[in-house]
């Protein structure tokens, strides 16, 4: 939550209304499926105000008895809901794992056309507050999966698989084809009153998020050009989210635009100034700044996260991720996906505010994450066990079999170069971080790790998937070189 120099904020979820569903006319489900009508968004998660832009509905899971050949026990059977564009499921202890596979597939708006089933990753909670940390102990953090894009769409099924005895899921998971029969697998069929189900987590419920308009300022247009402020009125919340980058740009501005190598460093002075050694004053290793598209720049409803901003001292490494929410986006799509994963964090999660720091689509652009400011070192949710004097780049889509884009990987290396070297750090070094706790290292551990690092560096974890974390070398070496090193 920041931006320049600055801090986090957030806003508490408020208490929310029952509104029935606006349901768009139904549709054909897919071959011998029927479509059940929705009913209400939960009281617990529905908005209170209708004039928010975006809305998240929150469906329970049922027990399934016509998916047995498949191993699923919970789920939700075709259904027509409204219109949504990114999915998660979310149950109730965020210490709690989801030992199985979660399953989707839902019926494109446009088309009345349904996807083949989707795998959800399930393992998302190692993206978060550090154990212990105010965020962590506000009592609203919830236990979820990755959200998943999956485009405008008004219909959804869904299906649990737990893992057997044997620590296999139910079924034999990967892509099914539309009408094709259901998987039979190589394992017996989970029995709904067997013990198996007891490893699934308790409050299994699919949230299903509409990410909306752009909201930053209620009724304003950008200034000619595109990067300079916005005009019309602005929300006491919004005005904060942007004075929190004052020092580089006017005061709801869309983006900050990019500066040339000396610009930087003289900005770099006038940002620290004494705080600078005399070192750093002859030879400020520092990347050029690039552009940033603000908060206001991606439509954030600043009334979504609390209002405050948290820091740490600095930042002393810089921890890659990605999404896990399928690649399936186009770049003029990624201000829409971003506002998704905010509603999901902030709505879903409990979270005070998006998670990253930053977020870099595959297009290579770069977007202001959690506010407070670009240029300080805001605290974020990122990397559970270190937070704190870090900064967290998502790069937004799922590369584990996927090669991210050099434009992608350019975007990486050029932002750590300039982040990185506010606080003079090296981006080919190593540095010291104390873990607030994790599973690969204790509360109070001393950790040596690289200055860039991936997510699994500090927790066991895929993230940021293997295609990605093969890249990191090179991201060091160029943001090394962006630095003048």
């Amino acid at each position: 939550m920041r931006g320049i120099l600055a801090s986090s904020i957030g806003v508490t979820c408020a208490a929310a209304l029952a509104l029935p569903l606006a349901l768009p006319a139904a549709a054909s489900a897919g071959p011998g499926a029927p479509v059940a009508g929705v009913a209400t968004r939960t009281a617990e998660t529905a908005d209170a105000r209708v004039d928010v832009p975006g809305s998240t509905q929150s469906l329970p899971l049922q027990s399934l008895t016509h998916d047995r050949a498949s191993g699923a026990v919970l789920g939700l059977t075709p259904r027509t809901v409204r219109t949504f564009s990114l999915l998660g499921v979310v149950w109730d202890d965020p210490s709690a794992d989801l030992h199985g596979r979660v399953q989707v597939r839902t019926r494109a708006a446009g088309t009345g056309e349904w996807s083949d089933w989707q795998d959800v990753e399930t393992h998302y909670t190692e993206h978060g507050a550090d154990p212990d940390s105010p965020e962590a102990a506000s009592g609203q953090v919830r236990g979820a999966t990755a959200p998943l894009w999956v485009g405008e769409s008004d219909g959804v099924e869904v299906r649990v698989l737990p893992e057997t005895g044997s620590g296999e899921s139910g079924g034999s998971g990967g892509a099914v084809e539309r009408g094709a029969p259901e998987p039979q697998g190589d394992v017996d069929p989970v029995d709904v009153t067997s013990g198996e189900v007891s490893a699934l987590p308790a409050g299994l419920r699919l949230d299903l998020v509409d990410p909306g308009e752009e909201g930053a300022t209620e009724g304003a247009e950008p200034a000619e050009g595109g990067e300079g402020p916005r005009t019309g009125v602005m929300t006491a919340a919004a005005k904060a989210a942007s004075a929190a980058n004052s020092a580089l740009v006017p005061l709801g501005a869309v983006e900050i635009p990019s500066l040339t190598a000396e610009e930087t460093r003289e900005e770099l002075t006038a940002l620290r100034g004494a705080d600078l050694t005399e070192q750093q004053q002859a030879t400020p290793y520092i990347g050029p700044r690039p552009a940033i598209v603000t908060r206001a720049g991606w439509g954030a409803d600043e009334s979504l996260r609390e209002k405050s901003f948290v820091y740490t001292s600095k930042v002393k490494a810089a921890f890659v991720h990605h999404t896990a929410s399928g690649n399936n986006y186009s770049c003029s799509q990624a201000p829409s996906l971003i506002r998704g994963f905010y509603r999901y964090h902030t709505r879903s999660l409990g979270w005070r505010d998006i998670g990253y720091n930053f977020l870099v689509d595959k297009c290579g652009r770069i977007y202001e994450g959690r506010a407070g400011g670009v240029a300080k070192p805001v605290k974020g949710a990122h990397t559970m066990g270190f937070n704190t004097n870090t900064t967290g780049i998502a790069v937004i889509g799922s590369y584990g079999s996927k090669k991210p884009s050099s434009k992608a990987v350019k975007a990486v290396a050029r932002l750590t170069a300039w982040k990185l070297g506010l606080h003079g750090m090296n981006p080919k070094k190593k540095t010291s971080l104390t873990s607030g706790g994790g599973n690969l290292y204790a509360k109070g551990k001393m950790v040596k790790m690289k200055v860039i690092s991936g997510h699994r560096d500090g927790f066991n974890t895929s993230c940021p998937g293997g295609k990605l974390y093969k890249k990191l070398s090179s991201v060091r070496s160029k943001a090394a070189k962006y630095q003048g090193r």
